[in-house]
């Protein structure tokens, strides 16, 4: 297997050993992106030069005995949302196409910190409002299991690099599903953290009270890794919290005395029947591991998901309204409409919004109290083709985007952390995702549940065919 398709634990035993080199492996990285990009369209800027120096510097840290940790000599891409200095930052949109920041974002200061190695900038979804990651201005992101289909959205750049061995871990952002949704739909372990964990500073922002920052790895013991490396206060973000970090002193092999809540309204209703079964197999496989499913009952997830909306278009609406109104024509058609809806809800609906939106996440608080986490479908769907925009489901038509954000939007009304971890394959070898849900501040019950779940499969291991061209 090419090192550029490895876990970061196989790199980082190579790199530290001196059997693999950083600058290596970037020029294996950097090799894959010449030949593969054109077919994924998964990076929007690469940073052969910069990453290079970077890989060299690493290189000697590690052979004079400084060793950083496990993402040292790593390269990882981010999306093209997060501010790099002297390196351009679209947010995968034309009105910002040229704009070159002065300084890093936060979670970009941490990775280098961490002597992890920036190899360029992912494609998104234009202003990171979107779930198919299908750009006017930069093209459509392709889904590496199956180019003809959407990798998700709006971090589907992130996810289809990765997953095509054109990185070694990626970050994504998640204002109403965009880390799980293309982690699921890619086949990769995608960490949400709480909200606050993690410092959005340098992060241009789509809505203020929603978005998150997280990581995406092949294992989510990885994930874990680097969440460690870019969570903790931030005095300038002022939606950071300094709270301690509890981490897995390791990965447990059974999770006897655990409790999995179910909720077997809403979330299993609706799906297709490759995920459903993909999913109530991975549950038998966390029981057959000692962890005991219990039934719990959660609020109401369709007016969750509609206050969501609401919440969002108003939020987004204010972030984009001077250009809106200055510079429209450079706006893509589906921007448009959202941001034409956004400018209806008034004051009074979205304080609604926000005061019922305290009262529905406290049902989910409550049924957190008695379990460690609760499990569900990541997606009820599979990945849709590009362009699509319906799907069938049972015999019923439903809206693409709508179907595909049903179990995820909801959720960052509550700030609870969340992890999809690949759980199984369609018949016709599509990713298959299922989505754990955990207590506030409480990052390490997940990340000890999901990885525990990957010691006793092998999902993670599977690659796309487009990574072995």
């Amino acid at each position: 297997m090419s090192p550029a398709l490895q876990t970061i634990a196989g790199l980082s035993r190579l790199l530290r050993e001196g059997e693999l080199s950083p600058l290596e492996l970037v020029e294996e990285t950097l090799a894959r992106i010449e030949r593969l990009n054109p077919k994924l369209n998964a990076y929007i800027t690469v940073t052969g030069d910069a990453a290079r120096e970077q890989a060299r510097q690493a290189e000697k840290e590690i052979r004079d005995g400084l060793w950083r940790g496990p993402l040292h000599g790593v390269p990882y891409a981010a999306k093209d949302l997060f501010h790099t200095r002297g390196v351009r930052t679209t947010m995968g949109s034309k009105i910002h196409t040229d704009f070159v920041p002065e300084a890093d974002a936060a979670v970009v200061e941490k990775l280098h910190a961490a002597g992890a190695i920036l190899i360029g900038k992912t494609g998104l979804h234009e202003n990171a409002y979107g779930i198919t990651s299908n750009n006017p201005h930069f093209g459509a992101v392709r889904n590496p299991w199956d180019p003809e289909r959407i990798p998700g959205g709006s971090s589907g750049g992130s996810t289809s690099a990765l997953a095509a061995g054109l990185c070694s871990f990626s970050l994504g952002t998640d204002t109403g599903g965009s880390i799980r949704i293309p982690a699921s739909f890619c086949g990769l372990s995608g960490l949400k953290a709480t909200f606050g964990r993690v410092s959005r500073r340098g992060c241009h922002p789509l809505g203020h009270t929603l978005d998150h920052v997280g990581p995406f790895a092949w294992t989510v013991e990885e994930t874990g890794w680097i969440y460690e490396a870019i969570a903790g206060p931030d005095p300038a973000d002022d939606s950071s919290i300094d709270d301690p970090l509890t981490m897995p002193e390791a990965i447990p092999e059974r999770l006897d005395g655990r409790k999995i809540g179910v909720p077997r309204d809403f979330y299993f209703e609706g799906l297709d029947g490759e995920v459903d079964q993909a999913v109530r197999r991975a549950l038998e496989t966390l029981q057959a591991l000692g962890a005991e499913l219990v039934e719990v009952r959660l609020p109401d997830i369709e007016e969750m998901n509609a206050i969501g909306r609401l919440i969002l278009l108003a939020e987004a609406t204010s972030v984009h309204h001077r250009n809106l109104d200055e510079r429209p024509e450079d706006f893509g058609l589906d921007q448009i409409a959202l941001f034409d809806q956004g400018r209806f809800v008034t004051a009074v609906d979205y304080l609604d919004a926000q005061r019922r939106r305290r009262q529905l996440s406290h049902g989910f608080y409550t049924a957190l109290e008695g379990v460690d986490v609760i499990a569900t479908p990541t997606i009820p769907i599979l990945p849709a083709k590009i362009g699509q925009t319906t799907t069938k489901v049972n015999g019923v038509t439903l809206d693409v985007r709508l179907a595909t954000t049903r179990n995820v939007r909801a959720l960052n009304l509550t700030g609870l952390p969340l992890l999809s971890v690949p759980c199984g394959l369609s018949e016709g070898g599509l990713p298959i995702g299922m989505q754990l849900i955990g207590a506030l501040l409480d990052e390490k019950s997940l990340l000890e549940i999901g990885g525990s779940y990957q010691r006793a499969t092998d999902w993670h291991t599977k690659r796309p065919p487009i990574a072995g061209e």
